[in-house]
């Protein structure tokens, strides 16, 4: 029997908002009864086409407007539209902590230099910027840019090897797209970022796990899927991975590289957060830079608005090919949000912004310890990996704080086998204010010490 889809129309409004606006419009024209079972959260996401994490915000809103209930092994059910207009209030009350979002930074002066910045393109390139396409490897001085931003991260760098390209996610797409073909098989970290497995479905290439232990995916694990499998690849995130927090060390870097050499396996280096530490340690680029595609997104360290990656590849015959991909796929960076990197790059804005927002994510990262306990206060993610205590179940406490307004991502999430750990992801990053986090920080404390009730079943 054909599952329940929503109508989702074209616009700017978010797609978790759509699909919630779906459940009450259907509900109201009869298409939805009352009672009504609704397709599991995965079975949708993949009818959609759209991420697991996606259709986890549009229950949780769903359930906020008190559309839709769940009930622990059986499945999530429609209970009754609420009256009025379905945008009034909406996201009042919810702490939507399943957004790995950098925290918003607390420096009003800075936040009016990053709009000068803005004003400022038009003194520094007139109506060109606005009337001119540019090649799709980027514009010469972007890419100056993106090499001044990772010349202290990147050994022997050049423009000739660096890319601009439109956000992480298509640069993801795009290296794949080089290193192996449809039918080919990839590996990653048994948990991994949930956009990798969109990337990777997209272009048909078969995802094979590799276990993971504190510090990423380990070594013989990695070592044995290169025996018995055969990837072109490993994609990993080797610093404050998503979702575990996980951080190679430097003697695990050289082990990756070392197994990646003998078996020629490419290395996908995913590192949006890599600059995020105080004193982060160095890329796998530097351990084997003949072989790594090094990614490196300003989403997470500067502002999401800007949609800018610098990939990196191993010569500049493969940045031509990145650069060929992503015109296929993309056609170009955005010139002006190019533009406006170079320019805070340029007179260090881009720099004061990952300061301020490290020092937010410590005064976030204290929040959560008061909360959860000190061992949450030495890593420095603005996300949070809550294994959960024995005899919880992630979709029971998923939905326990669904009932207080609170969303979190189940590890389902970003799990490549078929048993994800009883574990959730939370976002310290998302709520607006620290009073925010704090009180969600308190029901998720509240939670934790509640009665454990319900099975391990994934609603």
């Amino acid at each position: 029997m054909a599952i329940w889809t929503p109508r989702l129309p074209r616009g700017e409004k978010p797609i978790y908002l759509a699909v919630a606006d779906s459940i009450l419009e259907d509900v109201r024209t009869g298409r939805l009864a009352p009672g009504a079972r609704l397709p599991a959260q995965r079975e949708l996401a993949k009818v959609l086409g759209v991420d697991f994490t996606t259709v986890t915000r549009a229950y949780a809103e769903a359930r906020r407007r008190g559309l839709i209930s769940a009930r622990v092994g059986q499945g999530t059910f429609v209970t009754r539209p609420v009256p009025g207009d379905p945008q009034a209030g909406a996201g009042g009350g919810l702490v939507d902590m399943s957004m790995n979002a950098p925290p918003p930074i607390q420096d009003a002066p800075l936040v009016a230099r990053m709009w000068r910045g803005l004003a400022e393109l038009e003194r520094e390139h007139g109506a060109d910027l606005l009337f001119r396409y540019q090649s799709p490897a980027g514009a010469p001085q972007d890419r100056a840019a993106g090499v001044s931003w990772l010349a202290d991260r990147i050994d022997n760098l050049s423009a000739e090897r660096l890319v601009v390209s439109a956000g992480v996610q298509a640069a993801i797409v795009t290296v794949l797209g080089e290193v192996a073909r449809a039918g080919e098989v990839i590996c990653a970290p048994a948990l991994t970022y949930p956009g990798l497995r969109v990337a990777a479905g997209h272009l048909g290439l078969g995802l094979v796990d590799v276990t993971m232990d504190a510090e990423g995916p380990a070594p013989d694990s990695f070592e044995r899927v290169c025996r018995e499998v055969g990837p072109k690849a490993l994609y990993c995130t080797p610093t404050l991975q998503n979702p575990t927090t996980a951080t190679m060390s430097v003697g695990r870097r050289r082990e990756i590289a070392r197994i990646a050499r003998r078996y020629g396996v490419a290395l996908v280096e995913d590192d949006v957060y890599g600059t995020l530490p105080r004193s982060p340690a160095p890329p796998l680029a530097n351990f084997a830079p003949e072989r790594t595609w090094h990614i490196a997104g300003l989403a997470k360290v500067v502002s999401p608005a800007l949609r800018i990656a610098y990939v990196i590849a191993p010569d500049a015959r493969g940045a031509g090919r990145l650069a060929a991909g992503l015109r296929a796929l993309t056609g170009m960076a955005s010139p002006l949000t190019a533009a406006l990197a170079t320019h805070w790059i340029r007179d260090g804005t881009a720099a004061e912004i990952r300061t301020a927002i490290q020092a937010e994510t410590l005064a976030r990262r204290r929040i959560a310890a008061d909360a959860l306990g000190p061992d949450h206060l030495a890593c420095e993610a603005f996300h949070l990996w809550l294994p959960l205590p024995k005899g919880w179940s992630r979709a029971v406490f998923h939905e326990e704080l669904a009932r207080r307004q609170v969303s979190v991502v189940p590890s389902d999430a970003f799990a490549i086998t078929s048993h994800p750990p009883e574990a959730v992801r939370i976002g310290l990053g998302a709520a607006p204010t620290r009073e925010e986090l704090g009180r969600a920080m308190q029901w998720v404390r509240e939670v934790l010490d509640g009665p454990r009730t319900g099975s391990a079943a994934i609603v």
